[in-house]
């Protein structure tokens, strides 16, 4: 495998300037999801994935839903190796506000940093047309060199991610067998930073609740009823102060049940990576964490569970001030979940935890917004540490496992519908200016990220 790798990787690099060309005429596309008119141009990039797909060997097909069209494709002819499932979006966010943008944004161009560093300027050049490419490309490289791709790959590019992926759960639902796999890689993610690889090995859940609580049956006059009548804000407020105690961990009974702790490995690994936490709560103008106490900015946001307030409302907060006892308050309140954390759990014992501190004349409403769990790779899985020590070999130092603090909903379900894990694997940066006007990308990324999937691909054949 090591003379066919090379041969692969020598192709790719000869053949870089025709694959940026292609990802140039991938970026022309106006592949915007979530606004109608441009409904055809989704259409006009599934179809141009497709062809590609099929002229360098694919199984490839667009297939339709009631929203935008998925791209499916397979390439099955390595009988006993492992079959990947690689997932991406060809579709876009939108473009506005179109002033701040340098050039056009469906003009793709490269330019030149302060750095002398090059970077593909345009919208989808890293969310996520850009991600996408370099596995096009790696499998392209292999095809052409040595006839044959080292795994089994299922290629699944969906058009309404930036839109919320209505279509993706029946899709999934009714070719669910057709798309099963040993597991999936998910490019839509980033490296730790610019000479540093990563694969995202965990992701938190979320469990959203809006909650209003009653009181009176109209806004009261506060000359007139402050002190007997019982205010809504105050009700509120007192609950929400009680969700975390001194130590900064949340009180609601059995909200920790099903959190473990990090491994000395991984937190060791977590550390290496020189986090600065004090840049990071500068860069938006703190200075302490209120986090649990003792845990680390990177052990709080990748591996522990939050409660947060989001929005508080009630009475009179316009211009100006007016006296009165609102008859309601609400707020909106998140809880990220990490570990075995069920959801629904979580949701019934923070209700309980209201229901608890309610004082008579006081009524409570919850509306639900979304409950999944978090996700967590397995330190010990083989492939992982496949494509760590591939990824190593590709940018000459180790590869970071990091966390998200956010969720990336298709992982959780490649998970609870197909029974696979992923391998999160993307070369996007923190600067890249994703869903923002003048989207980059780096042509460093572009090149190594090609060269990265080969030996992705390579290492998960062995």
């Amino acid at each position: 495998m090591t003379e066919a790798l090379d041969a692969v990787l020598t192709r790719l690099d000869a053949d870089f300037d025709a694959s940026l060309a292609r990802l140039f005429d991938l970026l022309k596309i106006p592949s915007i999801s979530t606004d109608p008119a441009f409904r055809a141009d989704c259409a006009h990039a599934a179809e141009r994935l497709v062809a590609d797909l099929a002229a360098i060997g694919f199984d490839a097909s667009v297939r339709s839903t009631p929203g935008h069209p998925m791209v499916v494709a397979h390439w099955k002819q390595a009988p006993g190796k492992p079959h990947v499932l690689f997932y991406g979006h060809y579709d876009v966010q939108p473009v506005d506000p179109l002033g701040l943008w340098t050039t056009p944004p469906f003009e793709p161009r490269l330019e030149t940093a302060g750095d002398g560093s090059q970077r593909i300027v345009g919208r989808g050049a890293s969310d996520d047309k850009g991600q996408i490419m370099t596995f096009v490309e790696a499998a392209r490289a292999y095809i052409a060199e040595i006839g044959g791709l080292p795994v089994n790959v299922t290629i699944l590019f969906e058009g309404e991610e930036e839109s919320g992926s209505p279509s993706l759960v029946p899709f999934m639902a009714a070719t669910a067998e057709e798309l099963r796999a040993d597991v999936a890689l998910v490019c839509d993610t980033g490296m730790w930073d610019r000479q540093t690889p990563a694969i995202t090995t965990r992701l938190r859940g979320l469990v959203g609740e809006e909650i209003t609580i009653a009181c009176a049956d109209k806004d009261l006059h506060s000359g007139m009823f402050g002190g007997p009548a019982l205010n809504p804000i105050r009700v509120l407020t007192r609950i929400l102060g009680e969700l975390h105690d001194d130590e900064g961990r949340v009180t609601i009974p059995g909200f920790y049940d099903g959190v473990g702790e990090v491994s000395e490995a991984i937190k060791a690994n977590w550390a290496s990576l020189g986090f600065d936490e004090a840049a990071f709560l500068g860069g938006v103008g703190l200075t302490t964490s209120a986090g649990e106490a003792g845990r680390s900015a990177l052990e709080l946001v990748w591996s522990r569970p939050t409660a947060e307030i989001n929005g508080i409302t009630g009475g009179y907060t316009g211009d100006g001030f007016k006296t009165v006892l609102p008859a309601v308050a609400k707020a909106k309140v998140s809880f990220r979940l990490v570990g075995d954390q069920d959801p629904d759990k979580i949701r019934a014992a923070f209700r309980a935890f209201v229901h608890d501190r309610l004082p008579p004349d006081a009524r409570v409403a919850f509306h639900p917004h979304g409950g999944s769990p978090g996700l967590r790779l397995n330190d010990d899985s083989p492939a992982l540490h496949k494509a760590l020590a591939a990824l190593a070999d590709e940018w000459g130092r180790p590869a970071a496992m990091v966390g998200s603090g956010g969720s990336i909903p298709v992982v959780g379900l490649f998970k609870s519908m197909l029974g696979m894990d992923s391998l999160m694997i993307g070369f996007g940066l923190d600067d890249d200016r994703i869903h923002s006007p003048n989207e980059k990308y780096e042509l460093e990324s572009f090149r190594k990220g090609q060269r990265s999937w080969a030996r992705v691909l390579a290492a998960l054949a062995e």
